[in-house]
């Protein structure tokens, strides 16, 4: 369960509510302390709309790009040195998920030998916690049962959505990770190693 003193958050996601259902409560009690954005890429004016909205719920700012590129995340690295990333598992079984991770990860080194940062990276949850190489390792399990409901709330943002699917596994798989740390709802990560580096199991 994290321990670490919340730092500031970019969370770099392929769809518009990405952020709210596989890390909304993470990112809502990182609000409370630090800078959080969520960068994520335009499907269309209503999505994105309801993005910045859900965001707003959790505390957080939001970039919203036409796609993803490696240079554009290198920039916006840059641009916000934010202590922590978050980024889609490289496994993922969707595959604009995969195709996201790949290019931020790819900014990853380019933005820390120009300013030190991001100084960890972590995978976030991905759907039942299923990749395409079987459950989904959470070794960073954090709780979030006092963002929780908030994290619900901006879900609920995404009107355009299947809402009754994406809340009912939200609260399946918010359950299942508080479950194994004695907390009614929590959310999970894995560390990703940073030129060398790897985030302890104990934080985000």
């Amino acid at each position: 369960m994290s321990g670490a003193t919340p730092g500031s958050v970019l969370a770099v996601t392929a769809h518009p509510d990405d952020a709210e259902l596989w890390m909304g409560g993470t990112l809502a009690r990182h609000a409370r302390h630090a800078p959080v954005t969520i960068a994520v890429e335009k499907v269309d004016e209503q999505r994105a709309a309801e993005a910045r909205s859900a965001a707003e719920m959790l505390g957080a700012g939001v970039e919203v790009v036409d796609r993803h590129r490696e240079q554009d995340c290198v920039d916006l690295l840059c641009r916000l040195t934010p202590e922590v990333l978050v980024v889609h598992p490289r496994n993922d079984m969707h595959h604009d998920h995969r195709r996201v991770s790949e290019i931020a990860l790819a900014a990853v080194a380019r933005a820390i030998i120009e300013t030190g940062f991001p100084r960890r990276v972590y995978a976030c949850d991905t759907y039942e916690s299923w990749t395409l190489d079987g459950p989904f390792p959470g070794r960073v399990v954090v709780d979030v049962t006092e963002t929780f409901e908030i994290k619900l709330q901006a879900l609920r943002a995404h009107r355009s959505q299947p809402l009754e699917h994406f809340v009912g596994m939200a609260e399946r798989m918010g359950a299942s990770w508080g479950g194994r740390i004695g907390k009614p709802y929590a959310e999970a990560f894995q560390p990703i190693p940073v030129l060398g580096r790897l985030p302890a199991a104990t934080c985000l």
